[in-house]
């Protein structure tokens, strides 16, 4: 200790019998620095009344210690991120962030500036990037995979790009769905939403897959697009069932939104869900428990998807390897499905 009595970081790690970056790291909760240390190291910090002076780290190391996530929106979505989604996978990213003494800065593609490396890296607004989400194949992130940013996306792996995603199985979460609306006797099941966004594109094939296991026919006009809205899921179901002759007696949603929207207009019109449709959504948000009837869906593992886009993007930004992730799905039954 020094001559003024004051504890500085060396002693720290003099006392935790551990080096001074360790010391360091292990105060700001890295994951790098097993958890035994971390406390070791955090209790001797506490008991001494150290604290760390955030800014004069900041300088020396020229880290942010900030994250920014960006959430990928088209222009013409209606969606936000009040999205029960989307809140819920931020929620948890925050959370985790925090855990590790970081920060985050929340934006969207609809403000973000084009140019991510200079606005976010080079002028040290963050140290790493997590983006939420691919948008219609946007560019953008195909321009960050030739860089040296680092970078982590939720989101379904592309063979053809090379970049490191963390994301649900988006076609058995797709024929999970279709298979368990053939069982309750569904024949025409319709397809809402939009397969030029990737992840939906993997939720279309596996509702071929479903369609094809149960003998049933695919139907191209069946496939309705759909932005990530209850608005629009209210709406193209409506324009939908006014020019379909034959109507439909099952409905895949690709997010509980969408399917909450389409329920409210078919109970409006007195169409009995799930007796004459059937639907399914994606996602379990919280309110798909508590509407009438409950919606049945797949869940998605958001909790664990938001710690692995943290852990991952740290263990990059400190050169280490990583790898993407494909996370499991189940299809949760309620009212609006089950005809037994």
């Amino acid at each position: 200790m020094n001559k003024k009595n004051i504890m500085t970081l060396a002693d720290i790690a003099r006392l935790a019998n551990v080096s001074k970056s360790t010391a360091s790291r292990a105060l700001r909760n890295n994951p790098l620095v097993n958890q035994q240390t971390r406390e070791l190291v955090q209790g001797i910090a506490e008991q001494h009344n150290f604290k760390v002076n955030a800014t004069a780290s900041k300088l020396r190391t020229q880290k942010t210690n900030t994250i920014a996530v960006i959430v990928m929106f088209d222009q013409k979505t209606g969606q936000a991120i009040s999205d029960p989604f989307l809140m819920e996978i931020l929620g948890t990213i925050a959370d985790e962030l925090t855990k590790f003494g970081y920060d985050m800065l929340l934006t969207t593609t609809k403000t973000a500036t084009s140019d991510w490396n200079n606005y976010y890296i080079e002028s040290k607004r963050a140290d790493g990037l997590i983006i939420i989400g691919q948008g219609e194949h946007d560019q953008r992130v195909d321009a960050l995979a030739s860089s040296n940013i680092p970078f982590v996306v939720w989101g379904t792996q592309v063979h053809s790009k090379a970049y490191t995603t963390i994301g649900s199985d988006n076609r058995r979460g797709g024929y999970l769905a279709v298979k368990h609306l053939a069982e309750q006797g569904c024949k025409r099941i319709a397809f809402l939403g939009d397969i030029n966004h990737n992840e939906v594109e993997q939720r279309w094939l596996g509702y071929q897959d479903a369609l094809q296991e149960a003998g049933l026919e695919i139907e191209q006009n069946l496939q309705i697009k759909a932005d990530f809205t209850s608005t629009d899921g209210y709406a193209k179901i409506r324009d939908h069932l006014l020019i379909d002759d034959q109507g439909i007696d099952g409905l895949f949603a690709v997010s509980d939104a969408i399917a909450l929207g389409a329920m409210k207009y078919l109970l409006e019109q007195n169409i009995r869900v799930p007796e004459q449709i059937a639907i399914v959504g994606f996602d379990d948000i919280a309110m798909s428990a508590f509407c009438s009837p409950s919606l049945s869906t797949i869940k998605q593992n958001t909790a664990a998807g938001g710690r692995l886009l943290v852990n991952q993007l740290l263990k990059k930004i400190a050169n280490q390897p990583i790898k993407s992730q494909l996370l499991g799905v189940e299809l949760v039954s309620r009212q609006s499905s089950n005809r037994s």
